[in-house]
């Protein structure tokens, strides 16, 4: 949805006209409230706010499963270490580095 120049709201109006802002935001715009000339908070409708909540945690999932395909590819690949050399590693390198 694009924000429209009344979407942008100052904070001084936006205390006075909460409640009609809440209003237009239940019936779907979305706000931004600024401060000093600047984007500071935006008011949008709580489902929504769920929505976009549930998108974020979406994404993460689908992040997470690439990295471990990539992970299964290195194992099928055989690009694999075992973890105690790996550790030995970087403990050494932190030594060297002290």
């Amino acid at each position: 949805m694009a924000i429209a120049a009344s979407d942008v709201i100052p904070f001084s109006q936006a205390r006075a006209n909460l409640s009609e802002l809440a209003d237009q935001v239940k019936a779907g715009a979305e706000k931004i409230i600024t401060k000093n000339g600047e984007s500071y908070v935006a008011l949008i409708d709580s489902a929504r706010l769920d929505y976009y909540h549930q998108l974020e945690r979406e994404r993460i999932h689908l992040l997470l499963i690439s990295e471990a395909s990539k992970g299964l590819d290195d194992v099928a690949a055989g690009r694999t270490t075992d973890a105690r050399t790996s550790l030995q590693t970087i403990k050494q390198r932190r030594k060297a580095g002290a």
